[in-house]
């Protein structure tokens, strides 16, 4: 199907040519809502995973209807609308892994459909706002403009190429739900793949997998910590459903609890309740084994997720409603949603309090 656009408005349009070439067009408070939405596999999709990798080359199954996960199949105006996505991101020089976003970005704020309005004054893919700064009306419902506007902030956003997919989004998005768009990952990551990405060294790997980080290889950890991370591993892949606790789902502290206890560790069932069970340990002085936490407010009470530390800053997680039990990195840039909700603890179970 070939993908026609309106031709590009004229007057206050600013082409970006690469990452050089961003310019911030929007200050503090910017709210932009992006709608387009992609899927990618290309040719060399079936790649080599390493463990807690999301991507995997789905099966054919029965047709979807747009919803996260293997199967999503999308109308052609859709998959047009994505297409615009994918090519603006080409021409610009953005990554296959900025494309990633861009498309996870649209299918959460607008299954890929370039709307007419939104909330208060939005519009487009993007839900991006004339009153923000995004553009006029017209511009910010051409598929191709839009796209630019979202690529020229991801661009300059310092580090978004080592931020997990929701955080980079959200950084640009300012939306009211920032763990959203986690949800699209793997959708995205499939149409991005059959649309085709032909940035040279990306791979499905790369855009999927959470990044490695700078601390290199996961170091091993002795004794109940080495027994606990090893059960988690054999959990990787498997889905997050709230309040599972295995064997075949988990939530965050469900993963935590019975990794700790085939460990032969018991631990409470809650996340806030985990926080205080076992010996409080200086952030800094973390080890494999020892459990990370992010609160709303700072401290215990505010508490909502829970992660086994892996060492080397990165953590083995049961993250969010369509996103599988992984292995990511930790992300500290300033004003990151690690770097502002993780606690300056970790619990140590098991060990004297």
């Amino acid at each position: 199907m070939a993908l026609l656009l309106r031709p590009r408005p004229p007057a206050g349009r600013r082409v970006v040519g690469g990452v050089a070439g961003v310019v911030l067009l929007a200050g503090f408070g910017v709210v932009a809502v992006f709608s387009a939405m992609i899927i990618a596999t290309e040719p060399a999709f079936d790649v080599t995973r390493r463990p807690g990798c999301v991507a995997t080359l789905a099966a054919p199954e029965p047709p979807g209807s747009g919803e996260p996960g293997a199967g999503a199949v999308w109308s052609p105006t859709q998959r047009a609308n994505a297409q615009a996505i994918v090519d603006t991101g080409r021409r610009m020089g953005a990554p296959a892994r900025a494309q990633w976003i861009a498309l996870a970005t649209a299918m959460q704020e607008a299954t890929l459909n370039n709307l007419s309005g939104g909330d208060r004054d939005s519009g487009g893919l993007f839900q991006q706002r004339p009153s923000q700064g995004w553009g006029t009306r017209e511009q910010i419902t051409d598929p191709e403009y839009a796209a630019e506007q979202f690529y020229a902030h991801l661009l300059a956003l310092p580090g978004w190429e080592s931020m997990p997919l929701t955080e980079a989004a959200q950084a640009v998005q300012r939306s009211a739900f920032p763990d959203a768009y986690a949800k699209w990952e793997q959708a995205a990551a499939d149409l991005l793949a059959e649309l085709g990405s032909t940035a040279p060294g990306d791979s499905v790997e790369s855009l999927v997998c959470a990044p490695a980080g700078a601390g290199g290889e996961v170091p091993s950890a002795p004794g109940a910590a080495g027994a606990a991370l090893a059960f988690a591993a054999e959990q990787l892949g498997k889905p997050y459903v709230w309040g599972a606790t295995g064997p075949d789902t988990y939530d965050c502290s469900g993963l935590t609890m019975r990794a700790w206890q085939a460990a032969g560790v018991q631990i409470p069932r809650v996340s806030r309740d985990q926080a205080t069970a076992g010996q409080q340990i200086p952030r800094g002085q973390a080890q494999p084994g020892d459990l990370v936490f992010w609160s709303s407010n700072g401290s215990v009470s505010g508490v909502h997720h829970v992660a086994l530390y892996l060492g080397n800053d990165q953590i083995r997680e049961a993250p969010t409603t369509g996103v599988p039990v992984r292995d990511r990195a930790l992300n500290w840039q300033p004003g990151s949603y690690d770097e502002t909700r993780v606690l300056p603890f970790v619990i140590r179970p098991g060990a004297s309090t």
